[in-house]
């Protein structure tokens, strides 16, 4: 923009300045406020550099430059008192508001004295009383002060004060007001009181530049430590959105950080700081500068106890850190601001306020949040440790301990027996306790275990049990199976197994020993069955069987209280189970599995039910029986308790969410895939397993209508979705929902880009229903992001594809927005006129062609309804108010027949288009009563009251009496028809307003006969 020149530029500095207000936070809106200060200063115009000076006050007060707001300030006040007569109205309000913005500024500026600061309150009290103001805003200034420098009586006095006071013009929003209260009330140690307090902030009641932002970001440590952790959650997603792009937050922003630093999201804590990366130095805001790196010094002490401590981590520019070096350098910066502030005081409340933030511990191990974060330390282990013994380890009770554990299978055998290992590396053990360790690493190294398992059995056979001895050998050949090795594991199996069973049937060996090496036999040859060996599968599986049955044969009936038999007689089921699923025999698997399940929960281990409950699940989801489905997935999350492997965990909670959400229990469903989320990331899969839970998870608070939350959750999920890995139907859908959540926040530009790069992907699908919905979804964000001509071009792009794929409404509604968009166009009229009068011939056409099916025709009817009204509110709406009466009369006259055409089509269709014909009915009324045709608007407004079974009543006319009458050009329009809750509601309204026109018209009436 070039200069401005004499008193018609003064029009243009205004735009300028309004476009510049519009601009991000930050120091290139400051600099063209600068320039347009001097551009005023130009006009010779007082009222021009006023308006100038403040929106200079105003971008440097919402920016990290607060320092500078003081001089444009002074300036004003000087103005003030030379010429009050130069300020206008707003001006003059303006000038008293930003006062406060004083005060508080030189709270945040150190190097103003104290006294400058008492000072200018009581410049502030003086102005406002001589201008008329409540004392409000004075006491809420003086409560500041006092509370900054810690002077708790004198702050609790002038809160008393400043609630007391009335609200006027000159106090804070509701939103500031409430978020300040709030904050002293977490001062004084009341959580809860605060997070009442802020209720109609974080609800969107009040909100304002900086509201809910601000309150969203405090209310998070309280709410942590009222153990309220969903609404800890859902407001760091929700606000961490709104304060990321804001400049001046930066005091919100480190309570964000902090949160991270006290619910384990340590990674993510490190992604905020690389964000934001000038607010290690930007110095304009001290207290703000003292509060985040106060924080950054927490969290690095929290990486610092995690370790490494040489952890390279993100920080002030022009050289690289460590945690350690971080945290020693940010401790040191904070302290070094909070002296200067104490130092200004005369007392040492800062100081303390910021060494307590830096103390804090973590108030919870770890939050899941949803998002993608890089671990920060390893996964601690889910099953607990062995028992330490003693302090100096007792080998016979170490001993006692590991063989009482593997007797009862516990999940901690193999550990323990690690245990008696490294205690006896200079003891001589005897061969019975040197096999059971050996065996116990074998099972340790899977695959790689079956030279330790022949070890084994060599010192079982020393040890004079032969049995055993063979049961290891029949390990040793199991692992050589699980290696790939079937046929050779069959071979080595075939002698164990003779042996062992001739010792049995010599009474040489227990029962336990025999079902070790049949079991180990009959685990072979099901891994012939799932990797399908040489010969027929009706062969393979049938000797698979006899194995299997085998097993039970042996044992079952004579487990008594044998943890270990049981548990041969339960995976025998699983195994039989499996064989059936095979044979295709769901029922008689599904069955078998719940067998398994519950033999290995009644014997005490219900660890080893996980895995068969989450395949009876699989099963049963597949026979449709979905509350069975439920119930086996919970049932293998309670079972697995602290033995799941995160992995697992994470895929129980991936199907249950499934099971739950299609049960339209979606709050549920977030929280089973919220976990979901958590695990896989523990997993080391977050990238695969993790970014299809967060997928789920956005779809699920979609659903909800969380649309903040499901935007932080599905932008990190896309990163990591892959077409060649998840699918490609998966990037769209999180493209689609991520595009409806930015709509619904307003967010209308960014949302056609994701609903664009939607579309371009389903473009290439031979089904084109989604790419044409996607295009139309995209040219509606385009329209709402003020790019008409773009959304034009989108909206024919769908019309198109509407069009190839026979989709007639699609069709009709593009035509009837790129209308809309005409008529916002300059001279768009006529282009308007003609595209909303080929979607009624479109409809007109679809209509011709529809034959004899009733309900298509019904649909079509009412499209054709709905075109015809939005043609009259748009001739309505096209009338130029500078037009000769008799064209405005012509244009008027011809939506009126619009709209009657559409009554008629919506009467044709009954009671299900009612609300319809009665929109339609009062759209007509108004129209008629601008062409001064009163009684014929009379008309129309008994006919909606009849309508809807109701008279006009007194009671009727003195309500519309007291209404506002509306706009009655504005009759409609947008895209589509306005939709409206069927019901009480609706017909309340249309009552409502057809009774004020009634008795607006009864009322021209009456005057005409006077």
């Amino acid at each position: 923009m070039g200069g401005f020149d004499g008193e018609a530029a003064f029009d243009a500095l205004r735009r300028a300045m309004a476009e510049n207000s519009e601009e991000p936070e930050g120091p290139a809106r400051n600099a063209r406020a600068e320039q347009l200060l001097a551009e005023a200063e130009k006009l010779n115009i007082p009222l021009a550099v006023i308006e100038a000076l403040g929106h200079q006050l105003k971008v440097y007060n919402y920016s990290s430059e607060k320092a500078k707001m003081f001089v444009p300030f002074a300036r004003l006040l000087r103005m003030w008192d030379e010429r009050p007569e130069d300020f206008d109205e707003y001006e003059t309000h303006s000038l008293h508001w930003v006062f406060k913005w004083m005060t508080a500024g030189m709270l945040d500026q150190p190097h103003i004295p104290l006294a400058a600061m008492e000072k200018w309150l009581g410049e502030m009290e003086h102005r406002y009383r001589l201008a008329g103001h409540s004392e409000r805003a004075v006491r809420s200034a003086e409560y500041s002060v006092a509370a900054h420098i810690g002077d708790r009586a004198r702050a609790e006095r002038a809160y008393a004060a400043w609630l007391a006071a009335d609200r006027d013009a000159m106090a804070d929003c509701h939103a500031c007001e409430l978020h300040e209260q709030g904050w002293w009330q977490v001062r004084q140690g009341r959580d809860a009181e605060a997070l009442d307090l802020w209720a109609p902030v974080l609800e969107g009641e009040f909100t304002c530049a900086h509201e809910p932002h601000a309150a969203l970001a405090s209310s998070l440590a309280p709410l942590l430590r009222l153990g309220r952790l969903e609404e800890a959650r859902a407001n760091h997603l929700r606000g961490f959105r709104l304060v990321r792009s804001m400049e001046s937050m930066r005091g919100a922003y480190a309570d964000h950080v902090e949160f991270c630093a006290l619910s384990g999201n340590e990674a993510r804590g490190l992604e905020l700081l690389a964000e934001r990366p000038a607010y290690f130095t930007d110095d304009g805001h001290p207290r703000s500068r003292l509060d985040f790196m106060a924080v950054v010094a927490l969290l690095m002490d929290r990486l610092v106890e995690l370790g490494p401590a040489d952890r390279p981590v993100p920080g002030p520019s022009g050289r690289s850190w460590t945690a350690a070096e971080l945290a020693a350098h940010a401790r040191e910066e904070a302290l070094a601001l909070a002296a200067r502030f104490d130092e200004r005081n005369g007392t040492a409340h800062v100081s303390e306020r910021a060494r307590a933030r830096m103390a804090q511990r973590p108030l919870v191990d770890r939050l899941p949040l949803g998002v993608r974060a890089a671990r920060t330390v390893a996964a601690p282990p889910l099953a607990p440790a062995a028992p330490v013994i003693a302090q100096e380890p007792d080998l016979p009770a170490l001993v006692a301990e590991a063989r009482r554990l593997s007797d009862t299978l516990q999940p901690n055998a193999v550990e323990a027996w690690a245990a008696v290992a490294r205690a006896a590396r200079d003891v001589e053990l005897d061969p019975r306790d040197r096999a059971e360790i050996a065996d116990h690493e074998a099972m340790d190294r899977g695959p790689e275990g079956a030279g330790l398992f022949e070890q084994a059995a060599e010192l079982y056979a020393r040890a004079g049990d032969p049995g055993e001895a063979l049961a290891a050998h029949a390990r040793a050949a199991y692992v050589r199976a699980l290696a790939g090795e079937v046929d050779e594991a069959l071979t080595a199996v075939a002698g164990p197994y003779d042996e062992v069973l001739a010792l049995y049937a010599a009474d040489d060996t227990g029962v336990r020993q025999t079902a070790s090496v049949v079991m180990s036999r009959a685990r072979i040859l099901m891994r012939r069955v799932q990797e399908g060996g040489e010969g027929g599968e009706g062969e393979i599986l049938s000797e698979a069987e006899r194995a299997v049955r085998e097993v039970l044969a042996l044992v079952e009936g004579r487990t008594e209280d044998d943890v270990r038999l049981a548990a041969r007689v339960a995976e025998a089921h699983a195994m039989l189970a499996e064989l059936a699923a095979r044979a295709g025999d769901a029922e008689a698997a599904a069955e078998l599995f719940t067998r398994s399940a519950a033999g290995f929960v009644e014997a005490g281990l219900p660890w080893f039910a996980v895995e068969y409950e989450a395949r009876l699940a699989g099963l049963l989801h597949h026979l449709g029986d979905l509350a069975g489905t439920e119930r086996a997935l919970r049932s293998a999350l309670e079972h697995g308790g602290p033995h799941l492997e995160p992995v697992g965990r994470a895929q129980l909670r991936l199907q249950l969410a499934e099971v739950v959400g299609g049960r339209g229990l979606a709050e549920e469903a977030a929280e089973h895939a919220l976990e979901a989320a958590h695990w896989a990331d523990e997993a080391g899969e977050g990238r695969t397993l993790g970014a299809w839970a967060r997928h789920q998870l956005g779809g699920y608070l979609v659903r909800l209508g969380r649309w903040a939350e499901a935007a932080e959750v599905l932008e990190s999920a896309l990163p990591d979705l892959r077409p060649e890995t998840h699918g490609d139907g998966v990037v769209v859908q999180t493209q689609w929902w991520l595009g409806d959540c930015l709509s619904e926040l307003g967010e209308h530009r960014e949302a056609a880009e994701r609903r664009l790069q939607a579309a371009e992907i389903a473009r290439h699908w031979p089904e084109q229903h989604d790419h044409a919905t996607l295009a139309h979804l995209a040219a509606e964000s385009l329209g709402a992001a003020g790019l008409p001509a773009e959304a034009d071009r989108a909206y024919a792009r769908a019309g198109g594809l509407w069009r190839e794929i026979g989709n007639v409404h699609g069709l009709i509604r593009s035509l009837r927005a790129r209308a809309w968009l005409a008529l916002r166009a300059e001279d768009g009229a006529d282009a308007a006129r003609e595209l909303m009068a080929q979607a009624v011939q479109e409809c007109e056409a679809a209509l011709g062609d529809a034959g004899t099916d009733e309900e298509v025709r019904a649909r079509l009817v009412g499209e054709l309804g709905h075109t015809h009204r939005q043609f009259g509110d748009l001739l309505a709406r096209s009338v130029s108010e500078d037009a000769e009466d008799d064209s405005i009369r012509a244009v008027l006259e011809e939506a009126l027949t619009q709209v009657a055409e559409s009554i008629v089509l919506f009467a044709s269709l009954g009671e299900d288009a009612l609300d319809a014909r009665t929109g339609a009915e009062l759209a007509a009324g108004w129209l008629a009563a601008d062409l001064s045709r009163p009684q014929e608007a009379a008309a129309r407004a008994r006919a909606v009251l009849a309508a809807y079974g109701d008279d006009t009543t007194e009671r009727d006319r003195r309500d519309a009496d007291d209404s506002t009458a509306r706009d009655r050009r504005d009759v409609g329009g947008g895209t589509g028809p306005t939709r409206r809750d069927a019901g009480d509601t609706t017909a309340q309204a249309r009552r409502a307003e057809a009774a004020q026109m009634l008795a607006l018209m009864e009322e021209q009436l009456e005057e005409q006969q006077d």
